[in-house]
């Protein structure tokens, strides 16, 4: 592990906005995550405050708080996906306080904590370190496609989904650990920032990689993987959607990574694609999204549901209705695992 860490959410724990701080709640190899700071959440646990399960993570609502509590990591993580990656005025004197207490600051924007000559200043005064997960890296570190994907034989499985914020890896996440759990050798091919954080061995950040070298840098991952690890089974952590037309992202899995099955990832109660209500820009019915990905060559082999803005009972109805109509195992991962899904990875190894 790199060292302990607190996440900083900015009193937006609660909602979909901190998927970032809500992947390293549920589990980080990188980081030993002591809780978060989030103002709004303050005095709860922030296992609760994401899903109803204690995992004892206080929530501060400032660093200094933590600090009086004994609570002093050596990374304060920011736990926020903003529109754009932009980092928030608001976010920075959080990110002064723990730099001139030493303590380093992780961001996944798009816009870098090193580029802003105060902050620069304030780690190198303090020793502290400015972690900027999206930066690119050097050209020379880059790979082309080249085919070798096509001499690998493990089965490798995209998580697609039909929007951005739904899960994908969430799932592919808890799909990696169940089937590890099942006697299935199973990796998982990180390609966001969060997944960084979480310790991932393979993979890279597909959005701040130059197009030129996103399929190359897909292919590697995957060959390194395959030759390093030698599993059974692959699972790449989608981004975006095919048709999501703020950032369309799926096809290089499927073209470029050699995935031939897919689990898709989709969200009942959505009508529209997140943040685009306003232009009428709806998602796509489900049965549409399998057979724009069988016309790519890939066959989806289940479901998974995230259940925001339902109840119990209308996931239920939701997962049952999606079975009869599509005749595919549908799960509800975050409150009833992914058994169903782990069962058709272990159908499909079997037909092998």
């Amino acid at each position: 592990m790199d060292g302990t860490a607190l996440i900083y959410s900015h009193g937006l724990l609660h909602t979909v906005h901190a998927k970032t701080s809500h992947g390293l709640i549920r589990g980080s190899d990188r980081y030993r995550i002591l809780g978060a700071v989030d103002p709004a959440n303050a005095g709860r646990d922030a296992g609760e405050v994401l899903d109803g399960r204690r995992r004892d993570l206080p929530v501060f609502a400032s660093l200094q708080e933590a600090a009086a509590q004994g609570c002093r990591p050596d990374f304060l993580i920011i736990g926020i996906a903003s529109a754009g990656g932009r980092l928030d005025p608001e976010w920075m004197p959080a990110i002064r306080e723990a730099l001139q207490a030493g303590i380093s600051v992780v961001c996944g924007m798009h816009e870098f904590l090193s580029d802003q000559p105060e902050l620069a200043a304030l780690a190198a005064a303090s020793g502290a370190r400015l972690v900027d997960v999206r930066k690119p890296k050097p050209r020379t570190e880059l790979h082309f496609w080249t085919g070798e994907i096509l001499s690998i034989s493990t089965p490798v499985i995209a998580l697609l989904g039909t929007d951005c914020a739904i899960g994908k890896r969430t799932a592919a996440r808890m799909l990696t650990e169940a089937c590890r759990a099942a006697g299935i050798r199973s990796e998982m091919i990180f390609t966001g920032q969060t997944g960084w954080m979480q310790g991932g061995r393979y993979g890279f950040v597909l959005d701040s990689t130059p197009n030129d070298f996103v399929s190359g840098e897909l292919e590697h991952a995957i060959v390194s993987c395959c030759r390093e690890q030698q599993p059974d089974v692959i699972f790449l952590e989608g981004q975006a959607a095919l048709r999501n037309p703020s950032g369309p992202c799926g096809s290089e899995y499927l073209v470029s990574g050699g995935a031939r099955h897919a689990i898709l990832v989709h969200a009942p109660a959505r009508t529209y694609y997140k943040g685009w209500e306003h232009l009428d820009l709806r998602i796509p019915p489900v049965s549409s999204e399998i057979e724009l990905i069988r016309r790519y060559g890939a066959e989806v082999i289940g479901l998974a549901l995230n259940t925001q803005k339902l109840d119990w009972a209308a996931a239920e109805h939701w997962q049952a209705q999606l079975q009869s109509e599509l005749g595919l195992p549908v799960a509800l991962p975050v409150e009833a695992g992914v058994e169903p899904l782990v069962e058709a990875v272990r159908a499909l190894l079997s037909a092998r």
